[in-house]
């Protein structure tokens, strides 16, 4: 049985193929918001420097021109693999006018995890054969760290500027070029040759070159062409357009637009899409906030009147812990809240619209592997804890882990999709192709159930994850990376990571142990050394925060694959017989 979007859920528009992201984001011609009646697209949420539409057409242009300069980068020579650019860094105004420049010249971008640790960042440089990278001032150590590494020129180390604040006393050092620098070298450079791409090009080459754990194993390089990011764009806005056409001005014909909020890392997915590139071509101003702290996170909301919120379950359970805090802070300008990237719970969901009654509790759900959306909430149609309908574009299937489908509602199974937003596939891996991708389908390592809403439409509901992915946060945490690691340890003879439920984070990571013989000193020692050897090598959302756990033997499958559902069944029935804790 094949899922479809509900009949009213919006007509997706023709998707152009033979353009990059930068002319649709750019122009007026691809059903944007015009240029001249949106909202300033990026707007810095702890200074309030802006730019509008306008101007950040003109410096797109400008950098582009600067870069051409700089790294000897045509429009039409080579391909986009000549002209990949990695960025490691904290959210900046100019994370997407950076992006864009790339674009325009016919370049890939691969957006680093601010988070990764240097050996991490050494994965992806070398990956993604980046031939220059682009850092900011508090990360800067790490990305030098990483580059050498990986044997990669300081030379072709740059900068993207941050607000004073995210600054002070750091020192930039005179040889690393900056963006803003790039952008005033080309105000006097030559206009640029425009792309010349024929029909299907678009469909065909990587813009983007982010890397996720896939359904199973280390971070691969996904490749997202230019036509799957217009698609989502496209289809996010055809799904929200007859909500937004009932909520413009009175007697105005001009679209609807709100000031969001981007708090959440512009190298992810949900992040790079949804924020900022659904939102500018809806017209939307995006407040930037570099990283989240809550007290400036909430004084974002009050000085600027953000109305679109977009997060992840931890933030929310955050404000319900601190809503004392919250209290002390005018939310009122707060209309609707979008969360993502992790399951957010009925009974939380339930907790925060008690809390906020005014306020749209909605959920998406979405990959790496689909340029995000592949269902969403409408906010005319709200159930909480589901993650929405399917949105324009894209047909979903819920099949038997022996490949039958499923036809009946409230009966789990993987969710297989099917939509434009599909991705080229993973780079160099063939064997990760074959496991997900088939003919335009993609199967997502998800088990989902389909139920009807309130509104007799079908709602996607993500119950348990058959990949063996832990979300921390919302971000990604792959055990076989981690379980690699624990085998170079001393004293680990095999081992498994597994996920364990937290309030605070939605999931951590635990590591089951086999003893080495050589293994000395007691168990609280040794844990104490394995802990410290992932903080050590591994980005912080990656630490072994569920602690560790000593076994004989870690269950396998004849195959030799971990039994880790065994072992999740293991630590619920533990917790079970400890009972709670006074």
């Amino acid at each position: 049985m094949v899922f479809h979007p509900p009949k009213d859920s919006g007509v997706l528009p023709p998707i152009p193929d033979n353009i990059p992201i930068s002319e649709f984001m750019l122009t007026d011609l691809y059903g944007r918001t015009p240029l001249g009646y949106s909202r300033d697209p990026f707007t810095c949420g702890i200074t309030g420097k802006s730019f509008s539409a306008l101007e950040v057409v003109d410096r797109v242009d400008h950098l582009a021109r600067g870069l051409a300069k700089e790294f000897n980068w045509a429009p039409n020579t080579g391909t986009e693999w000549d002209k990949t650019a990695a960025l490691f860094s904290l959210n900046t105004l100019d994370t997407l006018t950076l992006s864009w420049a790339v674009h325009q010249l016919g370049g890939v971008v691969t957006p680093a995890n601010a988070a990764y640790s240097a050996a991490e960042l050494k994965h992806q440089l070398l990956d993604s054969k980046a031939q220059v990278l682009f850092t900011c001032l508090p990360l800067l150590q790490t990305a030098l760290e990483g580059a050498a590494l990986a044997g990669f020129p300081k030379h072709r180390i740059y900068l993207l500027e941050l607000p004073p604040p995210l600054t002070a006393g750091i020192q930039a050092p005179a040889q690393y070029k900056t963006v803003s620098q790039f952008i005033e070298q080309g105000k006097s450079l030559p206009r640029l040759e425009r792309l010349k791409w024929t029909a299907g090009e678009g469909a065909r080459r990587t813009a983007f070159l982010c890397y996720s754990s896939g359904t199973s194993g280390l971070p691969k390089g996904v490749m997202i062409s230019h036509r799957n990011v217009i698609a989502n764009v496209l289809q996010i806005s055809a799904f929200e357009s007859s909500w937004r056409d009932t909520i413009k001005a009175p007697g105005t014909q001009s679209n609807h637009t709100e000031i969001s909020l981007c708090l959440l890392p512009q190298s992810h997915i949900y992040s790079l899409v949804v924020i900022c590139h659904a939102g500018p071509f809806r017209g939307d101003q995006t407040i930037v906030l570099p990283k989240f702290d809550l007290k400036s996170y909430l004084a974002s909301i009050q000085n600027f009147k953000i109305s679109g919120l977009f997060l992840v379950p931890p933030i929310i359970i955050s404000m319900l812990r601190n809503h004392n805090i919250c209290s002390q802070y005018d939310l009122s300008s707060i209309t609707t809240l979008f969360t993502g990237a992790a399951p957010l719970g009925m009974e939380t969901a339930a907790d925060f619209q008690k809390l906020y009654p005014n306020v749209l509790v909605r959920q998406g759900y979405g990959l790496t592997e689909t340029s995000t959306v592949v269902c969403s909430t409408h906010p005319t149609d709200i159930y909480l804890g589901s993650s929405g309908c399917l949105i324009p574009g894209v047909q979903a299937r819920i099949v038997t882990p022996e490949g039958e489908e499923i036809t009946t509602y409230d009966t789990p199974g993987e969710l297989v999709v099917y939509s434009p937003s599909v991705v080229l596939g993973y780079l160099r891996n063939e064997k990760a192709d074959k496991e997900t991708f088939e003919n335009g389908w993609m199967r997502t390592g998800d088990e989902a159930v389909v139920r009807l809403g309130p509104k007799k439409t079908e709602h996607f509901f993500i119950v348990d994850r058959i990949k063996e992915l832990i979300k921390v946060k919302g971000l990604q945490v792959a055990p076989a990376e981690l379980e690699a690691h624990l085998l170079t340890h001393p004293a680990v003879a095999d081992c498994a990571v597994i996920a364990i439920p937290d309030d605070a984070a939605g999931e951590i990571p635990k590591a089951i142990v086999v003893k080495s013989a050589s293994a000395s000193g007691s168990d609280e020692e040794i844990t104490q050394s394995i802990k410290k050897h992932v903080e050590d090598h591994k980005a912080r959302h990656k630490w072994l925060k569920g602690s560790v756990r000593f076994i004989d033997a870690v269950p396998k499958s004849p195959s030799g694959k971990i039994l880790r559902r065994l072992l999740r069944d293991q630590e619920k029935e533990a917790k079970r017989q400890a009972g709670p804790r006074l």
